[in-house]
């Protein structure tokens, strides 16, 4: 056992290379096997934001719960946000009418409030918790996405008209 835990002393700081075999009643070779992967992020649990029939005397807010996973040595993360307004504004649409509305993100999940997202531009500095790219194990989500709509925002709208648009969510590793 003191001879194995040796040998494997020995072999930690050198570079293995293979060995051949020698012609004989029994031969024996060894490859040396090295493994690495590059760094990956995944975003899911993700949920349409509907804000239906909103009371335009108060401020429309949807908080919900995603999974970030990270295979940095940190789990780190940054986070990219853009809509799809006019150059990547965040704004809900019916033809030429809008209304401009906030995202927010928070690093952990269970959160109604985060820290305001602006278009196009890198929140970083991130960790996240989740201990599988899919949150199957572990916690089920580790942060949170808020998506806000001012009621003085609101009160710009007009009744029954459907406003839509689309929240584009770039998450890369750090």
């Amino acid at each position: 056992m003191a001879a194995v835990a040796a040998l494997a002393v020995s072999m930690a700081g050198t570079a293995n290379a293979a060995t051949q075999g020698s012609l004989g009643a029994t031969s024996t070779g060894s490859v040396s096997i090295s493994a690495s992967i590059a760094n990956r992020v995944r975003i899911s649990g993700l949920s349409d934001v509907a804000f239906t029939n909103a009371d335009p005397s108060v401020d429309a807010s949807n908080a919900q719960n995603v999974c970030v996973w990270s295979n940095t040595s940190t789990k780190g993360y940054r986070v990219t946000a853009s809509g799809s307004g006019t150059a990547g504004a965040f704004t809900l649409a019916n033809a030429s009418l809008s209304v401009p509305y906030a995202v927010e993100w928070s690093a952990s999940s269970g959160q109604s409030t985060g820290s305001a997202l602006t278009n196009g531009v890198a929140f970083t500095g991130l960790t996240s918790t989740a201990t599988n790219a899919n949150c199957a194990s572990g916690p089920s989500s580790s942060a949170s996405l808020i998506v806000k709509i001012l009621s003085s925002d609101l009160q710009t709208m007009q009744a029954s008209t459907s406003y839509s648009g689309t929240l584009t969510l770039l998450v890369a590793p750090e």
